[in-house]
């Protein structure tokens, strides 16, 4: 194949319905098309095709680099949990909420709120918005979780 008829393969390929793409196939690839039977895939994999036989394929390298990313794509490495915010006695979170701005001393053995003593921030979090919460997700201390699809 040349590069001059390249051009002119490739705007047929743009314009031809399924059966007139493999047709193209056989003519230009000399072997049997795929069964596809999307024409949008199987016109983006001929003109692929078709430039890689005028200009060369990819190079192993780049093949094995991109089956890598796929791999990497579809099984994606565990996120490590961020390691836990020591607070140390005598810090101060502060959240606002509703319009009202919170402060919470971390005392040796819990947590200070408006004079009241509590074991943990969840209990906090719980007095500030009268329903349960996770005391370092409320404080900003965590992220929130991801959405699960």
């Amino acid at each position: 194949m040349l590069r001059d008829t390249l051009e002119a393969d490739l705007q047929r390929v743009a314009d031809a319905r399924l059966r007139d793409l493999r047709t193209i196939w056989w003519e230009k690839l000399d072997q049997e098309p795929p069964p596809l039977r999307s024409p949008e895939i199987f016109r983006r994999m001929l003109a692929y095709r078709l430039q890689a036989a005028v200009f060369g394929d990819l190079s192993p390298a780049a093949k094995r680099k991109l089956t890598a990313i796929e791999a990497r794509r579809a099984n994606p490495p565990k996120k490590r949990a961020a390691p836990p915010v020591r607070l140390g006695a005598g810090a101060v979170l502060i959240r606002e909420w509703k319009g009202v701005r919170h402060e919470v001393r971390v005392a040796g053995s819990g947590f200070e709120h408006e004079g009241t003593h509590y074991k943990s921030l969840s209990e906090v979090a719980r007095a500030i918005t009268g329903s349960r919460w996770n005391g370092p997700l409320f404080f900003g201390l965590r992220d929130k979780p991801k959405a699960v699809a």
